[in-house]
């Protein structure tokens, strides 16, 4: 019989409501258990071991990815494969977070000796924190919940839901309290369009004989011809030691020109804007963006030490690696 499409969107409502739900009422459980897991897992000296079977386990991998790239080393292992041999991958110094809504899972349970034998710390992320795995462990955290999405109340849902929430917490805490940065998060993500956004404009910049450069000196003819061969609507006013004083860019020839008549026969130093706007080689592309629309500007003199031009970054750079 086929199902009305009215009542197929008001389940699936349902199942959202009661998904939040689950999410929910971990908030009010959160507490001195989870300061101590977060404590564990900051003085952990080897690696985090996420392990759970079936639904759990695909939970687990989730986990491990998510710390993984938040500044935690961790992987994770199959539970049935870590009994037939893989189990070397735990170490003394590491800690284990164990998924497993029942907290009876067999392949887990078959695990506390050994890894207690090891001298592993145990973390467990459990519906019942009285059952066999909450009790073997360091440190429990319940993530029950009242009931599953599923309408006979079987199918892991709700509970898996809550269980990666939980992990989410755990792995975002736990990068807070490590000062886990934006450039930190960059290293780790050098691919895709996050990448592009997060790489620094060190990788990016127009640098050597691309960077437009005159002296305070020169001429607005010549000021004029580096500008429009170097294409970049802008020019460095360096002395002579490279060092960056100013810029000449296409506003400041508009707004001279609005002024005063004898424009061309001024020199650099004349027209230059005085102390620009700066970054440094290691600065996010994201954050350039940034700069550059609130400031509305549309390039970026990138300096070292003692204001030396190292380069430039463009609004043209960006749009080119797609970031905007």
């Amino acid at each position: 019989m086929r199902e009305h499409n009215g009542d197929s969107l008001a389940f699936a409502r349902q199942v959202l409501e009661t998904e939040a739900q689950a999410i929910l009422g971990l908030i009010p459980q959160l507490g001195p258990t989870f300061s101590a897991a977060l404590d564990m897992l900051q003085s952990c000296t080897g690696r985090v071991i996420v392990t759970g079977m079936g639904k759990s386990g695909i939970i687990a991998r989730k986990i491990a990815a998510t710390m993984s790239s938040t500044g935690t080393a961790a992987t994770f292992l199959h539970p049935a494969e870590a009994l037939h041999g893989d189990l070397g991958i735990v170490q003394h110094g590491d800690v284990v977070i164990a998924l497993s809504s029942s907290g009876e899972t067999e392949e887990l349970v078959r695990l506390l000796e050994a890894i207690r034998r090891i001298g592993a710390k145990l973390i467990s992320l459990t519906g019942y924190p009285q059952s066999t795995l909450g009790n073997a462990s360091d440190v429990t955290l319940s993530c029950h919940v009242a009931e599953e999405a599923c309408p006979m109340n079987l199918a892991p849902t709700a509970s898996t839901t809550a269980t990666l929430a939980l992990g989410d917490a755990l792995a975002m805490a736990l990068s807070t309290r490590k000062g886990f940065k934006p450039e930190n998060f960059a290293d780790l993500h050098p691919g895709g369009r996050l990448g592009r956004r997060l790489m620094r404009v060190e990788a990016l910049m127009q640098s050597g004989d691309a960077v437009p450069r005159v002296s305070e000196s020169t001429v607005m003819p010549d000021v004029i011809h580096e500008m429009t061969s170097k294409r970049l609507g802008m020019t460095c006013v360096a002395d002579d030691g490279d060092r960056l004083l100013g810029i000449v860019t296409d506003g400041d020839l508009r707004r001279h020109m609005a002024t005063r008549t004898n424009l061309l026969s001024l020199k650099a130093a004349d027209v230059m804007t005085r102390h620009p706007v700066t970054v440094d080689r290691t600065t996010l592309a994201a954050q350039a963006i940034h700069i550059m629309e609130e400031r509305k500007i549309t390039s970026l003199v990138v300096v070292g030490s003692n204001a030396a031009i190292e380069g430039v970054v463009h609004l043209h750079d960006l749009w080119r690696t797609e970031m905007i």
